[in-house]
């Protein structure tokens, strides 16, 4: 099965939730790790996404740690239709 890994940074205005991580969440850039497989027997090339993860400064103050944690892609864009709705106001 091929596989490929897309990296995009994201950015929130506004400190944020996201599910599966228990703390509020900072304002600021955030890289998003995307692992998707290609479909096989298709006459094109198609991929699906299995895996989404977010890179998060770590809890404790004044910690230079990041974590990796795996998040749902729609609780992903949830948070950015948050943010988004929240910055206009």
């Amino acid at each position: 099965m091929t596989t490929r890994t897309r990296r995009e940074m994201i950015h929130f205005k506004r400190p944020f939730h996201l599910k599966g991580v228990g703390r509020l969440l900072p304002p600021g850039a955030y890289e998003v790790i995307t692992d998707e497989e290609m479909i096989e027997g298709l006459s094109f090339q198609s991929f699906r996404r299995v895996a989404t993860m977010i890179m998060v400064p770590g809890a404790a103050p004044h910690q230079t740690s990041t974590e990796m944690i795996s998040i749902s892609s729609v609780d992903l864009s949830d948070a950015q239709r948050d943010d988004a709705i929240a910055s206009r106001e």
